[in-house]
């Protein structure tokens, strides 16, 4: 569980979280340039409650729990690719069944974390019952924008035009044809508490833990959606992996807002809008976008962010 020389009494600074353990070890096998353990370290450390920890098969477990080793310095757990909500629900049920016989009285919270693969398609059937029932729970997607753990395969959080193994840029197909699915709007449409996008970027260096903290203290479930760029899957250099991130959101490809009791909140605007084709052009799985043969798909997607942005921007009232 955490130890702090110190726990701090409101909401912490880097300072503050400079004297809490690291609960996230190194020495785990994920990626250079990977950005989930920014991820993971920084959820971990914001939270002042002890925490149980779900992860389901993907990218995230296969990297820090090879046997006889583990990064988790808390109470983990690894699920099924699918199951990961329900895990965590069933975790869950069984704290306020021993805290209601006054087996626990420890306030402890639960946290689970999985790909997109594992969030948006394989495990969104469990996600969406877990927050009908209201299991008060946090569930963080690290959202690579690919099935990454298994060959680069598409998944429904991969844009338009990406070249990965499944939609392979050749002549019958330039990259995969559908836009990406809107996973955060639609765990916002069930109405639970707490509902979030993030990134680990330097505009907003602390956006993620005030989001995890509001997400922890919600009364029921509570979802993160956090962009994970993946140097292999995206192909680019892995010492750039937060210059690029910070290029989605300054693009508005990957916009930072929450949504609170079902009030709605943009948390990073940019002072000057990039086109998409930046960030575009960061990335080996885009080359061939910047053919002129394939700018009517760069138009295609700089118009749907244009236009979810401006709808972003009339839900947020700014």
């Amino acid at each position: 569980m955490a130890v702090t020389k110190e726990a701090p009494k409101k909401a912490p600074s880097l300072k503050d979280l400079s004297y809490k353990q690291d609960l996230f070890a190194g020495g785990h096998r994920l990626c250079a340039g990977c950005g989930i353990p920014p991820i993971v370290r920084q959820t971990l450390l914001a939270s002042d409650y002890p925490v149980v920890v779900v992860t389901a098969t993907g990218c995230l477990e296969v990297g820090t729990s090879i046997f006889p080793y583990t990064s988790w310095r808390v109470p983990w757990i690894h699920c099924a690719f699918e199951n990961a909500a329900s895990t965590a629900s069933g975790i869950e049920s069984m704290y306020r069944a021993l805290k209601k016989k006054g087996k626990i009285d420890q306030e402890i919270r639960f946290i689970a974390f999985g790909g997109d693969g594992g969030t948006y398609d394989i495990g969104i059937q469990a996600l969406s019952g877990a927050l009908e029932r209201g299991h008060r729970f946090l569930y963080i997607c690290y959202n690579n924008e690919g099935y990454m753990n298994t060959g680069i395969q598409r998944s429904s959080a991969t844009p338009l035009g990406a070249d990965t193994t499944t939609s392979p840029v050749g002549e019958v197909i330039p990259g995969k044809r559908e836009f990406r699915k809107n996973l955060t709007a639609i765990v916002a449409a069930h109405d639970i508490p707490y509902v979030a996008q993030s990134a680990t970027i330097p505009a907003r260096i602390m956006d993620l833990v005030t989001k995890v903290r509001k997400a922890l203290d919600a009364d029921g479930p509570s979802f993160i959606n956090v962009l994970s760029s993946c140097d292999r899957g995206w192909r680019h250099d892995p010492a750039d992996t937060i210059k690029i991130t910070q290029l989605a959101v300054d693009t508005c490809y990957w916009p930072l807002y929450e949504v609170e009791n079902g009030k709605w909140k943009l948390n990073y605007k940019p002072k000057e809008k990039k086109p998409v084709i930046e960030w575009l052009a960061t990335q080996g799985r885009f080359k061939h976008l910047l053919k002129p043969e394939n700018a009517d798909i760069v138009r295609r997607l700089q118009e749907k962010i244009d236009r979810d942005w401006e709808f972003l921007l009339k839900r947020c009232a700014e």
